[in-house]
This record gives C-alpha cells, structure tokens and sequence, in this order.
C-alpha cells in the first residue's frame, strides 16, 4: 500500500510515499498510522504536510519541526520545556540578564529539589545562626538593665542566666517532639492551627513573621556595632547615620546570597559560622582556665566600666527590674524554633536530621551562653556606658593577650560575621512561611512561587525590603529594636507547645508515652506564657507595644485576603455561554483612519462575526469629513450581508479615550445578551526611548477596560521594523 521512498532517505525519518492508486480510505489509515495528520493542529510541535514526490505515483509524508527546540514532546499532549529557553534574550535585555545570571546563577530545575537539601552540617549554619549569634549580645542585654540599678545589681546575672539556660532546655525538648509530629515543618503556625484553630494559626505566624523580620534587623545591626568595637572601625559609630547604611549593606549582600539558593547560601555560610563556635568556646577553654585554674578568681569578681566611668544608679533593684533584664537576656532564645520550621529543608529522614540538629544547636547555645555570662562575672566586665565596646568584645580582649593577641580582631570579625548571619536564619524560615500562608491563602499566592534557584524568592525580597525600612527608621540602634524583640517569638512557642498537648491528648488511644509527651509540652507552653507575658509587661512602654499591637493587624490582614481570594473563587465568573455555540459576537474596533492597521484589525474581527462596529472619535469637523471618505471607498470591499458599521463620535472637547468608553458601556448595557469584544491596534517599539513618540492611547484604554466586568479586550500588536 505505501513504501518508504528512496528519494527521502536523506531528508527525514519519518517521510514516506503513498502510491497514486491507493485510496482515499487506505491513505487515511496510512497518515493516521504514521502519525500524520490531514488538518492543522496546533497542539503538536511537529506538523506533518503532504508533498509531490519525484515520481508522479508518489507522494511524500514530511514532518516540519520548529525551528527552536524550545519545547519537547514529552507523550501526546505533553510537552516539556527545555534547556533553550535559558539563552540570554536579544537586544536590552541581555544586560539585565547577564548580571542576574552573574549574582544569582543559572536556574535550578525541580528535579534537583532533592539536590538542594541541607545536610546536618549546613542546616546548624543556615538554621541555628540566628540562635547562636544572640550569645554575642544576650549577656549585656541582661546586664544593661540591671546596671539601672547600679553595679553592685550585675551579680543577679548569674540566676537569670541559669534561668534562661533551663527556659533553653524545657522549649528544646519540647519542640524534639514537635518535629516527628509534624515532619512537613510549619513549625508553630502549623501545630497551632491544627489544634487550636485558624485564628490561634494566624496569631502564631504574624508572631514569627515580625520575629524574623527583627532577627534580621538586630542582628545586622548587633554585627556592624560588634564591628565598630575595633579601633580601625570606630568612624562607624561616630559617623552620623553611616552606620545604619552599612546596616542596609549587609542586608542587600545576605539577600542576593539567598536569592542563589538555600545549599549554596549554606555553603557560603558554614565557615563564618564554625569559625565563630570554636573560637568562642577557645575563648570560653582559656578564660576557665585563667580564671579558675591560674589565678583563681571568684565566681564573681569586681565589676568596673571602661575608662573608669561613673555609674550612677538610677532604680533600686526589685522584681520588675529583674524580669526586665530577664526578657532582655531571653533574647538568647530567639531562633530556637527555626529547625522545626524548616524540616523540609534537611535531607532524608528529615525528621531525624532534624532533630539531631536540634540537640546540637541546643547544646552549643547553652554552652557559650553560659560560659560567657560566667566568665563576664568572674572577670567584673559591665557595659561600656559610651556604647563604644560591647561585653563580648571587653571579655576577648581581656581573655586573648600575649601570644594569642591576633585572634582578638579576627574573633571581633568572626562575632560581625556570624551576628550578620544570623539573619540567614530568617531568610530560610521567613519564605518558607510566607509561602504555607499563601498556599491557604492568607498571603498573595506570589510568596508561595519559587525563583530560578528553587527559593522562595519574594519572600526573601519583601524580608530584606523590611528589615532594611526597619534598619532606617531606627538609625541601626540594638538599644532601639531590642525592645520590639522576642515578644513576637515566646507567643509563637507558648501557641505551639499548647497545641501540642491537645495533640497528644488526641492520640491517647494510639501512643502509650502520650501522657509523658503531653507533660514535656506541657511545661514549656507554661513557661514560655509566663515568660512572653513578663517581656510584654516589661518593655511594653518602651517599643514592645508596637509588636502587640501589629499582631492583630497582621490578622486581619491575612484574613482580609482570605476574604479575598474566597470572594474571588465564588465570583470570577462572567455572563459568556459556557457552550460555544451559544455565544453572539460583538466587536467594537477604536480606529485612527483608515489606515493598513485599521483594516487588518478589521479583517480579524470579521473573520470571527459579523457583528463589527468601528468606532472613530472626531476632535474636529475635518477629521470627521476624512474618515468618512476613507470609509466610503473601502465599503464596497464588505459584503452586504455582514453588519460592519462606521461610528463617528464628535468631541468638542477634544478628548479621546472618555467618549469612547461612554459608547462601550452603552452598548454593553443595550446588548446584555451579545459577548462583546474590544479590539485594540496598538504600536510595538524596538527601543524603550521610542514610547515616548507615541501617545500609548491603546495602553490607557486597556487599563480603564480592565475594571469593566463582562468586557473582552483583546490586542492586535503592530510591531514596527525596528524592533530586533
């Protein structure tokens, strides 16, 4: 019936021959058995056309392919785009591209999702930074409201911080159980509302989304003023405002790292990281060592001020002192819940890795914590009234002397480091949270989108753009943000630890240690209640009123657009026939002249109906007389049949785009029952700067038609030659 023909050997694989006497049933099955097809059909990317072969007995099948292979036919229906899609763009915008490129890297695919994982050693850095940055200024937060009190109060350091080391051990345990629960992360936005409600969910995220926004903030901010302790960098401190941009500059570098991926940010930042925990705990070795071994000093020593500066007392000691400088030293805590947020971003099995780490991280920060605040009692170190040096920086000075001299600056860097960081560990876990928001639709869908680098990539810009207005606004002061800080967090982990004990009690029947695991949640939602109530009382008046007051106003927002987007799934639907055949077309075509433009656009709207009504707006009587003669010489090329109309609309006031409009809502409101269409001609320029010669009519009226339901516009671009 057909054979492969000889003469096409050379051309293609899939070209064939029919003989002239076959028939017309028989070359059917043939084409169909080829894969051929008689009429177009645009949901291939391969089109099969019939040619005359050499022979007149013949014919040949060929398969015309495009020209890129942008698309891959994947099976019938499915098509997968492929790596020729990542070539740079011509013309202006390859310059924009090729810096994208140069700070971001190539795009990532979703096959290598898998890839992008963190194993345990990454996750501490990118996931624990934040928690074991807060060591580098914990100590003197605590300290420097007790020094209200005179220095004679900082030895009540040594009670808060055991204190704060226990709070540390109770929330660890209880968020290692959270973990396994909930291996998909979510951390306390996910527990609370599963267990107490949206509303409770809701509270718990706007909680973490404003900690993580202040995590960045402080930290930077903690970092450049760490960096301002050298001699070399004082100019930072006692430049106006400097300090608070280089803030900002730190901020940008963190995002763009981000924006590369969350492996590659770990890459960045696991040496950083390390680098500070062994020097800290070198410095922690040798300052236990000369303390207590060498010299023999007392737990706590004598506290003395730099340059020997009078302190004078401005409060006497009593309880809210001490839960005052108790809040603040619980900002050691902040970061904590990191890790069950971002389980997802561990390697298999997630939920072992996870907690493992957790463990580390909890044993790391309890350790320097602790080992620092003893050492700055037993050494008599106390805030630097002038702000000039911070306590970490006072204690290596004092630890790192004679031959280990040179690790003061670099462990000064190593604290400016790790405290900038610190802030990574927002940008993993802010996106990630943002993006279940969106996925319930109590966020714009946009955060819920990953970037070329499989990163949530507008929430890692929106957190860099905040905490930077934040950096601004507050001229980079730690005094300042400290205040606003940790209330958000210790809310999150009392709504999560409460949400766990319903939990368990809901899983009585099933686990025979649920009473053990209830018990362990348990206590830390009580302590951690107690503490975010102490914090809130306590700095209320000076900053924290401002985190209380926006977690209900971030509720109502997102409620506010979960409104919005059920609203819009009730709604988005439009008066058109949902059968084909019951649709009557009306076109409303805006002409200039009659002009090429005008009568292609013309020609396009009567191919589809009929029903086509041109429509000319006339700023004066020689414009309507011209458009009138035009249109009479080009009306003989319509049949009498169709019902394509001129309309001249005069404008004595010479305005365009509202008489225009005035008509299509006329008709709109006159012919409910037609699907009407407007069909815009509009100008596309090769180069930006060419806009400007164009009044962009088309532009303007596309956007004022976008806010008229029921109303189709559609775009016939006319792109000029110059255009590459």
């Amino acid at each position: 019936m057909y054979q492969k023909d000889p003469q096409t050997l050379n051309t293609s694989d899939n070209d064939f021959s029919i003989s002239a006497n076959t028939t017309d049933y028989d070359r059917q099955s043939v084409l169909k058995s080829v894969g051929a097809i008689d009429e177009d059909d645009p949901a291939r990317i391969a089109r099969r056309e019939i040619i005359q072969g050499k022979y007149p007995s013949h014919e040949r099948i060929r398969t015309v392919r495009p020209s890129k292979r942008a698309l891959s036919n994947v099976s019938p229906g499915l098509l997968m785009a492929t790596d020729e899609l990542l070539a740079p763009p011509r013309g202006s915008g390859r310059i924009f591209y090729t810096l994208k490129r140069a700070l971001i890297g190539a795009p990532l695919a979703n096959s290598q999702a898998e890839h992008e994982r963190l194993p345990k050693f990454k996750a501490l850095a990118v996931l624990s930074s934040d928690a074991i940055s807060s060591v580098a200024y914990a100590t003197e937060t605590c300290m420097g409201i007790l020094i209200l009190a005179g220095l004679s109060s900082l030895h009540l350091v040594l009670p808060i911080g055991i204190a704060i080391v226990a709070l540390l051990a109770i929330v660890a345990i209880s968020y290692s159980q959270t973990i396994p629960a909930y291996p998909n992360g979510g951390g306390s936005y996910i527990v609370a509302k599963d267990n107490l409600g949206t509303n409770a969910g809701l509270v718990a995220a706007a909680a973490l989304l404003i900690d993580y926004v202040l995590t960045v903030s402080v930290s930077v901010a903690s970092g450049v003023q760490n960096l301002a302790s050298l001699s070399f960098f004082h100019f930072l401190s006692s430049t106006s405002h400097l300090e608070a941009w280089v803030d900002v500059a730190l901020v940008v570098v963190i995002t763009i790292v981000n924006l590369r991926g969350v492996r590659e940010s770990g890459s960045i930042f696991a040496i950083p990281t390390y680098f500070f925990i062994f020097s800290a705990l070198l410095m922690i070795i040798i300052g236990f060592f000369e303390a207590f071994v060498i010299h023999h000093q007392p737990l706590i020593g004598t506290f003395h001020v730099i340059n020997n500066q009078a302190v004078h007392a401005t409060e006497s000691v009593s309880l809210f002192l001490v839960l005052r400088a108790f809040a603040s030293g619980c900002s050691a805590m902040t970061g904590v819940e990191a890790i069950s947020n971002g389980v997802p971003a561990f390697k298999k099995p997630e939920a072992r890795n996870a907690r493992i780490t957790l463990m580390w991280m909890a044993i790391i920060l309890g350790t320097l914590f602790g080992g620092i605040t003893l050492l700055t009692l037993s050494f008599g170190i106390s805030p630097d009234p002038s702000g000039t040096q911070t306590v970490i920086a006072q204690l290596a000075e004092r630890i790192f002397t004679g031959p280990l001299a040179f690790m003061f600056p670099l462990f000064q860097i190593g604290i400016l480091l790790i405290l900038t960081l610190a802030a990574n560990t927002s940008y993993a876990d802010f996106p990630r949270l943002a993006s279940l928001l969106a996925r319930d639709h109590f966020l714009p869908h946009q955060f819920a989108f990953r970037g070329d680098r499989l990163a949530f990539s507008i929430g890692i810009v929106v957190l860099a753009i905040m905490a930077s207005v934040l950096l601004i606004v507050f001229d980079g002061s730690v005094d300042h943000l400290i205040d606003l800080y940790a209330v958000g967090v210790f809310m999150s982990f009392t709504l999560s630890q409460s949400g766990m004990v319903l939990h368990w009690w809901r899983l009585r029947a099933e686990k025979k240690n649920w009473l053990r695991s209830a018990i362990i949640n348990g206590t830390g939602a009580l302590t951690t209640a107690l503490v975010a109530l102490i914090i809130a009382i306590t700095k209320f008046a000076s900053g924290a009123w401002i985190v209380v007051v926006l977690i209900p106003l971030l509720v109502l927002m997102f409620i506010g657009i979960n409104a919005h987007y059920r609203r819009v799934e009730q709604e988005r639907t439009s008066n058109i026939p949902a059968s084909p055949t019951d649709i009557k077309h009306l076109f409303i075509v805006p002409i200039a002249g009659m002009d090429r433009v005008s009568i292609q656009s013309l020609s396009y709207a009567r191919s589809i109906t009929d029903n086509v009504i041109a429509v000319h707006v006339a700023i004066d009587d020689s414009d309507e007389q011209h458009v009138r003669e035009a249109w009479k010489r080009w009306r003989p090329n319509i049949s009498a049949d169709e019902k394509t109309e001129l309309v001249i609309i005069e404008s004595p006031y010479r305005s365009l785009g509202k008489p225009l409009l005035a008509y299509i809502d006329t008709i709109h409101e006159l012919y409910p029952d037609y699907t009407l269409t407007v069909l815009l001609p509009e100008f596309v320029v090769g180069h930006i700067w060419e806009h400007i010669l164009h009044n962009q009519t088309a532009l303007a009226l596309k956007a004022a038609l976008l806010f008229r339901p029921g109303i189709i516009v559609t775009s016939m671009p006319q792109h000029l030659s110059s255009r590459i």
